[in-house]
């Protein structure tokens, strides 16, 4: 379905969800738009995950969810998915008993067979690693190379949107830096992403909006290049209790640091 150009790809507004009676987020708007790079940061138990399993349709929700002019209310996982919206899990979530190729036909069962096969090799393309290794068992693979498979399985739908939950978990720097070129290579084609990642510095790098959120609720939205943004970031979690200052001002003062260097004093 086709989209204004102002209108959002991903419009998400008074959100609320959680599990049982367990209510985990309240109120949450949030957007992204086409070809846009979003992260979403907090601290561990904000409701990240959640976030993502809500609009992915893994959890009951309300509020309002549109994506591409679509209202999402009541939709199943599989309609989320052929609407143009992939979420990638955290955890190297692969099939690990069956080789790399048959993951991915997998992922792409319901496509014809040529379509299939051009998008297998479209995936492979990004990632050259695990195609050496197509005919290989999944179990067989690096940590690295499962979670490259498992972003491979995503992009296989060709999704208008993907949604990375912690794609660093678990890596080396080298395979973290393969992982998130990636992602700036789909923003580059045309495909927006909603990148849930603990490594603050790199996720500000590479995205162009930013949301913290903490306990249940957004407490900062920004464009990823204001000048302030790493003290904004550590305003908002401290009053909220989400960082502790010795274990992430470091972080944020490195990343300031890095965007302050060869500019005029004020």
């Amino acid at each position: 379905m086709p989209i204004s150009v102002d209108e959002p790809l991903l419009d998400i507004a008074g959100l609320s969800t959680g599990y049982g009676k367990i209510g985990v987020l309240n109120g949450i708007r949030l957007t992204v738009r086409a070809s846009e790079v979003v992260a979403l940061l907090g601290p561990n138990g904000a409701g990240k995950t959640t976030l993502l399993r809500a609009v992915s349709g893994l959890l009951p929700w309300s509020g309002s969810v549109r994506f591409a002019g679509r209202n999402l209310a009541g939709a199943s996982p599989r309609d989320v998915v052929r609407a143009g919206l992939t979420h990638v899990v955290e955890g190297h979530r692969v099939f690990t008993q069956l080789a790399v190729l048959d993951n991915l036909l997998l992922a792409a069962y319901d496509l014809p067979r040529g379509e299939r096969a051009a998008r297998i090799e479209e995936a492979f393309a990004l990632f050259p690693e695990i195609a050496a290794k197509r005919h290989e068992r999944a179990a067989w693979l690096s940590g690295g190379q499962q979670q490259m498979l498992a972003v491979a399985q995503g992009l296989v739908r060709r999704p208008r949107l993907l949604m990375l939950d912690e794609p660093s978990a678990g890596l080396s720097p080298v395979l973290v830096d393969r992982v998130l070129e990636v992602v700036g290579r789909l923003r580059e084609a045309g495909t927006a992403v909603l990148l849930v990642e603990q490594l603050i510095e790199k996720a500000l790098a590479l995205a162009d909006r930013v949301y913290a959120l903490a306990r249940g609720s957004i407490v900062l939205e920004a464009g990823t290049e204001e000048p302030e943004l790493p003290r904004r970031l550590e305003q908002a979690y401290m009053a909220t209790g989400g960082w502790s200052a010795t274990a992430r001002l470091p972080i944020l003062t490195d990343f300031l640091d890095t965007r302050t260097q060869g500019m005029p004093d004020a």
